[in-house]
């Protein structure tokens, strides 16, 4: 394969979920991918199984926080200096889908690499699959978390698609080098939504080209930080889409949550 793969995972005293995020990469048919944990303050027995699971896994490693960046995102930001073709984003409480995951999302990347018809300009600057909430006992799984039908979105559609209140979830969404050249950080003074605010400015960029696929990449707990802290999650979504439209940010605002209640009220039918 031609390109490499890294997935980044900011942690904090949260080894009792790696396992099975860690399990599940193991599995995976695509063996290519490195795992780079990167901790907060974290305590002895976290950094125990650090340490641990580094040396029995040569795939994995980790480095602490640098605490000049706090939070998920400082994390992430770090996340960004690393070497490799392409960055996917995790949560301590994520997991691959199912085995076969990535070894398709790359088989998609390979095919945009030496296609000469499509993506006959190679490789597209995200690479935007779907992911799921869930909890490991979960049957039937929950609320899928997706962004467009398959295709390639140039730039003006991908940031209309974002007008229109949808996002990207960056947990399955693959960063390429395109991507990181135009923008390599997640904005500081975002908790929860740095990542909405990303996609949004990164719909700034000329030439920007967006890979959807219609793959199910991941699973992601339905107890995380994102179903919390609500009032500020508003809040900072607001603050984003004032920063990418203006004045006319009550649009994608209204748009985004009309989506989820729809959503809501359906899966309640």
């Amino acid at each position: 394969m031609s390109c490499s793969l890294l997935i980044v995972v900011p942690t904090l005293n949260s080894h009792n979920l790696l396992s099975r995020l860690l399990t599940s990469l193991q599995q995976q048919t695509w063996p290519h991918w490195h795992l780079l944990f990167i901790d907060g303050p974290s305590g002895h027995e976290h950094r125990q199984w650090l340490e641990q699971s580094c040396a029995n896994e040569p795939r994995c490693c980790w480095i602490a926080q640098d605490p000049r960046q706090p939070g998920i995102f400082g994390a992430m930001n770090q996340g960004f200096a690393a070497a490799a073709d392409w960055l996917l984003f995790w949560g301590s409480d994520d997991w691959a889908a199912s085995r076969t995951v990535l070894a398709e999302a790359m088989a998609a990347l390979e095919a945009a690499e030496t296609s000469n018809t499509e993506l006959r300009h190679g490789w597209p600057d995200l690479l935007v699959c779907r992911g799921r909430y869930a909890n490991a006992s979960q049957n039937p799984l929950g609320r899928i978390a997706a962004f467009q039908p398959p295709g390639l979105l140039a730039r003006a559609a991908y940031r209309r698609a974002l007008l229109l209140g949808s996002t990207p979830p960056h947990q399955a969404t693959l960063l390429g080098p395109g991507a990181r050249r135009r923008l390599a950080h997640y904005a500081p003074g975002f908790r929860l939504s740095a990542d909405l605010d990303y996609f949004l400015q990164l719909s700034r960029y000329p030439g920007l080209r967006v890979q959807c696929l219609d793959l199910e990449l991941v699973h992601m707990d339905a107890g995380g930080i994102s179903g919390q802290q609500t009032q500020r999650r508003l809040q900072e979504v607001r603050h984003a889409y004032r920063r990418a439209f203006g004045w006319i940010w009550w649009f994608p605002f209204l748009t985004r949550y009309s989506r989820r209640l729809a959503t809501r009220l359906d899966r309640n039918r």
